[in-house]
């Protein structure tokens, strides 16, 4: 199983994914605290080898690179449009069900952040790869992801 991480930083939270390549598979994914994306990212090598980590280069990409690069090779990519294109990301993972299904497309707001669909994107967009998210939704977490 080839694994692949994506970060999309923030200054105070940070979208993650783990990603499953050979599968097309979403294995993990949060929008967590900044403070809590190292050690969230040491626990999935621990479990098996993450080989890359995509990385968007808004803001501190490189201070993130820097810090990650012991990790797993590093990839910083363009990040520009992610969090517009995340939003219809969002409705194609989970399409909208009761009254949001009756609201015409551009006027459905996601119910939490798309930080960690951000980071798939672009996953995704990178290896050129779409990928299924058969785990829940991610929401914003203080914790480390599982």
């Amino acid at each position: 199983m080839t694994r692949v991480a994506g970060l999309d930083p923030g200054r105070s939270k940070c979208g993650l994914v783990l990603v499953d390549v050979d599968g097309a598979t979403v294995l993990s994914g949060a929008v967590l605290r900044s403070d809590s994306v190292l050690p969230t990212l040491k626990t999935w090598h621990g479990q098996a080898p993450v080989h890359l980590i995509v990385i968007g280069d808004g803001t501190g990409a490189k201070g993130w690179a820097e810090r990650l690069q012991s990790l797993a090779t590093i990839q910083t990519v363009n990040e520009r449009g992610t969090t517009l294109r995340a939003r219809a990301r969002f409705w194609e993972l989970w399409p909208a069900k009761d009254w949001r299904a009756l609201l015409p497309f551009g006027m459905r707001v996601p119910p939490g952040e798309l930080d960690a669909i951000a980071a798939l994107l672009m996953v995704e967009e990178h290896l050129e790869i779409t990928c299924r998210w058969p785990i829940p939704r991610p929401l914003f977490r203080t914790e480390p992801a599982p």
